[in-house]
């Protein structure tokens, strides 16, 4: 089985290109995109991580003496 690649969607990276993993993104750009991987990783495991909180409302009425 032979596979074709696009060569205009793939970026050729040799050993001595160095990386650091630096974004330039302020905090809240930041933690946006690791929400999406902690979606992701959730989906695996079939919970939906965007679950809102229950809003069931009870109301506790003690005795009074």
């Amino acid at each position: 089985m032979e596979f074709k690649v696009d060569r205009k969607k793939c970026v050729l990276k040799k050993l001595q290109d160095e990386d650091n993993g630096y974004v330039d993104a302020n905090p809240a750009e930041r933690i946006s995109m690791v929400w999406e991987l902690t979606k992701q990783v959730w989906a695996f495991a079939g919970i939906d991580a965007e679950q809102r909180l229950q809003r069931n409302v009870a109301k506790l009425i003690r005795p009074q003496g």
